[in-house]
């Protein structure tokens, strides 16, 4: 590495990154909300790349020592200051609001280019369509409950009053394993499933930092379990919001989706089960593996159901309709961030503040623009598998679950094609319009 010559270039670069900043603070640079985001995000991403490639030499190479450091020093604050202009002055971002949401929509094309890699013979607009389907049926099961609890259709009222149950501080982490207990004993009674005794006894338990809660509002799960509840920190509002976002029946479904039979199962078969297929990684294969079984124990006669069991049940099947529809909408720019918001409490029944949670989780970047579509068209996908399988004979429920378990993470039409034998050529397209309207 010539050190004068990188010192060369920090400086050049860092007086560009100042005549940016001026064309930005003074109003000569306007562009979309979206791509001032983009933009942000990706000066950050430089400034790690630039910090690594600078402690590579520094140090190590005597004249890079020399003529570096002082160049490099005053690069990486340039753009720290240009990100927060940017960020304040084309994204509306103050430099310490936590709390903002951007995203970045990727369009129509951006769409349909994830799904064909996805293996999903749908567009955009379709996606759409099922979720409004599904939700419809989810709406008419409210309802139906609704009449039970003695709110007539006002299922609403009757979510309000679910909201309700929920345990004493200090008592959530004894709720959680109740409910894991429960519903383990009910997959191994009715050999839904093999449950291998190291799964179901070992798993660990860890609280939600309030910091986290903004994004992650409810629990989380995988190898191990996370569980969202009120700290004494929080102010009296959101104390109650998280209590009630978390009663006793929304907490239930949570449990066996990220548990047992959902990640925990899961996680335990990847590691176990040609582990090299973790490179096809799929959101619709992992979510729509845990929101499959959330399906599968609803239409489960055996499996307890109480009306409030039911209400809990349904509204995360709402919920999971409602981010095909914000999603998709979002990244189709027919909706904004504060209108999925809106949209989650209005047609879910959200707390506003878990709303802005999933809001920020879906749109913060760290997730795929199909991840929150995935878990109920991955759901439908592995409940129409099972239909072709199971239905039919050809195995048993316990022989189809652990044959998806072993198979791994892949495209659930891979899967499809694993399970019954298909040839799959290298110029495979997909066909498998897997869904059908209840």
């Amino acid at each position: 590495m010539d050190g004068k010559e990188a010192a060369q270039a920090l400086f050049e670069a860092g007086k560009s990154i100042l005549e940016t900043k001026w064309k930005v603070e003074s109003g000569k640079i306007k562009i979309e909300k979206s791509s001032a985001f983009r933009a942000a995000r990706l000066l950050e991403k430089l400034q790690v790349h630039l910090d690594e490639w600078y402690k590579f030499y520094k140090g190590y190479d005597p004249l890079f020592s020399w003529w570096v450091p002082e160049p490099y020093e005053k690069t990486q604050k340039s753009i720290e200051e240009l990100v927060i202009i940017i960020k304040e002055k084309l994204v509306g971002i103050g430099k310490d609001d936590k709390d903002a949401i951007v995203g970045d929509p990727i369009g129509r094309e951006g769409l349909l280019a994830d799904l064909d890699s996805e293996m999903i013979p749908y567009t955009p607009e379709e996606l759409i369509e099922i979720g409004e389907k599904e939700y419809t049926w989810c709406e008419a099961e409210m309802k139906k409950a609704s009449k039970e609890l003695g709110y007539g259709e006002k299922w609403r009222d009757a979510l309000e009053y679910v909201k309700t149950l929920y345990v004493p501080p200090g008592k959530q982490t004894e709720l959680v394993r109740d409910l894991s207990q429960e519903v383990i004993d009910h997959v191994t009674k009715y050999d839904l499933v093999t449950v291998p005794p190291i799964a179901a006894e070992c798993w660990r338990m860890y609280m939600i930092t309030p910091e986290a809660q903004r994004a992650n509002p409810f629990f989380l799960g995988g190898t191990f379990m996370q569980v969202a509840y009120p700290t004494n920190t929080m102010d009296h509002e959101w104390k109650m919001m998280s209590m009630r976002g978390n009663n006793i029946h929304f907490s239930r479904s949570t449990v066996f989706h990220e548990l047992i039979p959902g990640h925990h199962l899961q996680y335990h078969y990847m590691a176990r089960h040609r582990p090299y297929r973790r490179l096809f990684w799929t959101p619709f294969s992992i979510e729509g593996w845990a929101l499959y079984w959330e399906m599968l124990l609803w239409d489960d006669e055996k499996f307890p159901k109480t009306t409030e069991n039911r209400i809990g049940m349904l509204f995360w099947r709402m919920h999971r309709c409602a981010r095909i529809i914000f999603s998709v909408k979002f990244h189709l720019r027919e909706m904004t961030p504060q209108e999925c918001i809106d949209f989650l409490v209005e047609k879910v029944g959200h707390e506003r503040s878990t709303a802005e949670g999933e809001v920020r989780r879906s749109f913060s970047g760290g997730y795929s623009p199909l991840y929150q579509a995935g878990y109920m068209l991955g759901a439908l996908q592995l409940y129409a598998l099972r239909r072709e399988i199971v239905s039919e004979g050809k195995m048993t429920e316990k022989q189809y679950h652990d044959r998806v378990l072993k198979a791994g993470p892949m495209q659930i039409e891979f899967l499809r094609a694993l399970i019954k034998n298909e040839k799959v050529s290298r110029d495979f397209e997909t066909r498998w319009r897997f869904y059908e309207e209840r």
